[in-house]
């Protein structure tokens, strides 16, 4: 018997000296090839990681979609500075150490030329991190929260949707409080998850709210683990509040407002981050009858007029049968395009501290409009706000940009322009 096991314990060894040989190979093979645009090879190689699977796949795989029209487009017509574009994603999985893993894998082992961000601020703050430990910039498309701004970096990140994510609600807000007197809210309600874009959106607007005068009668932050939503949206509903503001991402957005129909509750006013602007996925979530007068926050709608827009929703379409792109996916385009403008604005992608600087010294023209950014990497901008109509997400805020002429307040139809 201890003869076998040394035998067995020899051959596992044996094997396992093999496997750490070939790794060994495997990696000095990597070195060698360089990897990416300096090699030689006429391609520049591009690594994000995004959350394929758990808590926010739905958009980071909306976010995986903009990227690959980004690449194809621009391959098509004749790739970045003269080279075709590769891109290389891995899934985080939606977990905030993965997602470092994934950033310095794709640095150090896969030897990248440059990074594209992930999907949400949970992410993005340990994401962006680790570009800045291994200097290299970083450009995220959805990454609001304030404090991924406070950090003093140098290689970014920075975000490519209008505004962070503590000035998200603002336009709303102006809005709501500039109503005759006899139609402003006299309550409001608010239920957020527990997330880094979510609570900065929700505590701005309450600022506004209570300087104002009104009343907050339910506030409660849930964790990011919670899927049953009925307590809340009971508890949330019970002093009838005017209005109701839920912080949320995709999946607890949706369960929020099913729990919503649960208890038969239709606040007058109600805002919600994020999950409305998702489109047809949002309104089969919830059943169309539901989104009516839902408003929500948005980077992007596919028929607006801005450069390129055009052309980018057709490709999209072309590539995902037929369907329009999510914000989402907008917004990775953007990002796409923010790197793009960078490389060529510099003219070599060696200096990746030279693009940083040229983002802080330009602005750039995007499919979401004109992007330009603070020295921290914050966005210099002001947000749309949408609201759900006859079953269509329609612009209304602000006027010269809306798709409807009219804000609906409780079933009552005034103009936007007031």
């Amino acid at each position: 018997m201890g003869s076998s096991l040394r035998s067995g314990a020899k051959r596992s060894f044996a094997a396992l000296g093999l496997l750490l040989a070939a790794i060994v190979f495997a990696i000095g093979c990597g070195s060698d090839s360089g990897g990416g645009g300096d090699d030689g090879d006429g391609t520049i190689t591009i690594g994000a990681s995004l959350p394929l699977t758990g808590e926010f796949s739905q958009p980071g795989k909306a976010a995986q979609q903009g990227y690959e029209v980004w690449v194809d487009m621009i391959n098509e017509n004749g790739g970045l500075l003269d080279q075709d574009v590769e891109l290389i994603v891995k899934d985080d999985a939606s977990d905030q150490n993965t997602v470092v893993a994934d950033y310095n894998a794709l640095i150090q082992r896969d030897q990248v030329d440059l990074l594209l961000g992930t999907f949400s601020s949970l992410l993005n703050l340990p994401a962006s991190a680790a570009a800045e430990r291994n200097r290299m910039l970083y450009i995220e498309p959805a990454g609001g929260a304030p404090e991924i701004f406070a950090r003093d970096f140098q290689y970014g990140p920075f975000f490519t949707q209008q505004a962070t994510a503590d000035k998200q609600g603002d336009l709303f807000a102006e809005y709501i409080l500039n109503l005759p007197e006899d139609q402003q809210p006299k309550t409001v309600a608010y239920a957020t998850l527990d997330d880094p874009f979510t609570v900065p959106v929700v505590d701005a607007l309450k600022e506004k709210f209570e300087a104002a005068g009104i009343e907050t009668v339910y506030d409660e932050i849930y964790p990011i683990s919670t899927s049953n939503f009925d307590t809340i949206a009971s508890e949330a509903t019970q002093d009838s509040p005017d209005m109701l503001i839920n912080g949320s991402q995709f999946d607890d957005g949706i369960g929020f407002s099913r729990s919503l129909e649960k208890v038969g509750y239709d606040p007058p006013i109600f805002f919600q981050t994020n999950a409305p602007s998702f489109g047809e996925q949002y309104s089969d979530g919830i059943g169309e009858e539901n989104t009516e007068e839902v408003f929500f926050a948005i980077s992007h709608v596919p028929d607006a007029s801005t450069p390129g827009n055009e052309e980018f929703v057709q490709a999209y379409k072309d590539k995902f049968n037929g369907e329009e792109p999510p914000e989402d996916a907008a917004d990775a385009y953007a990002a796409g395009q923010v790197l793009q403008a960078a490389v060529e604005g510099v003219g070599s992608i060696d200096d990746q501290l030279a693009l940083a600087d040229w983002l802080r010294e330009n602005e750039v023209e995007t499919i979401l409009g004109p992007l330009q950014w603070e020295d921290s990497g914050a966005p210099i901008g002001e947000f749309l706000i949408g609201q759900w109509q006859d079953g269509q997400a329609e612009i209304v805020l602000p006027p010269d940009a809306a798709t409807s002429d009219e804000v609906i307040i409780d079933g009552q139809a005034m103009p936007n322009d007031e």
